[in-house]
């Protein structure tokens, strides 16, 4: 039985907005259980993913295909009272990056977003990105 490596999917995902936020201009990218201190920059990206549920797509015995769905969530954060423009361009970075493409097997679905988020940390302006993907477990 090959089961699905979670933490190859999640590393799949997580090193290809690391390779794209490293230049051009560099924006400092913050992971699950990564400790930051957002006070030392003016922009950066929170990437959060999570996996969801999955289903069987063959039955009966232990061999056939199961389907795996999951989230990504991007927290885009620049500097509040200056315009919505540089976090809109980050966003299009990002959406660009993921939008209805097939990467290492992981399938991502269009990208919802950038929306405005109302509930910002003080200091900044706060636009989230979301997609979902899905990936199939050959047993």
């Amino acid at each position: 039985m090959a089961a699905l490596d979670l933490n190859t999917v999640r590393a799949t995902i997580e090193a290809r907005i690391a390779t794209e936020l490293a230049s051009s201009p560099a924006i400092p990218v913050v992971f699950h259980n990564m400790s930051f201190d957002s006070n030392t920059v003016t922009s950066f990206v929170q990437c959060l993913t999570s996996f969801g549920a999955g289903s069987y797509l063959t039955h009966g015995d232990a061999s056939g295909t199961n389907s795996l769905v999951g989230i990504v969530v991007m927290n885009i954060f620049t500097p509040q009272g200056i315009g919505s423009g540089d976090n809109y361009t980050i966003g299009k970075r990002l959406r660009d990056l993921y939008n209805r493409i097939t990467v290492s097997n992981v399938i991502f679905d269009s990208p919802i977003g950038p929306e405005v988020v109302t509930s910002s940390p003080e200091g900044q302006f706060q636009t989230q990105l979301r997609m979902t993907f899905e990936i199939f477990e050959e047993l």
